[in-house]
């Protein structure tokens, strides 16, 4: 049996919206508003390490000017 298909295994938590483009002023992924590092290690972190930063992810985006609802942002 893989850790995929144990019952007590969880996905981890992702805000990832598959739009992986850093923007190297800010050092965020537009996408979903991470660090490089934060996207490469995000695997191996904590789950609460990782809701910690997705709750600063709207703001980080919104800060850096990168957020959607930004003017001439899809």
């Amino acid at each position: 049996m893989t850790a995929s298909s144990s019952p007590a295994y969880k996905k981890p938590s992702s805000p990832c919206t598959k739009v992986c483009i850093l923007d190297e002023r800010a050092g965020l992924c537009v996408g979903c508003g991470r660090t490089r590092d934060e996207i490469a290690l995000w695997g191996s972190m904590p789950e609460a390490r990782r809701l910690a930063i997705m709750a600063t992810l709207e703001a980080r985006l919104r800060d850096a000017h990168l957020d959607k609802a930004a003017p001439g942002r899809p």
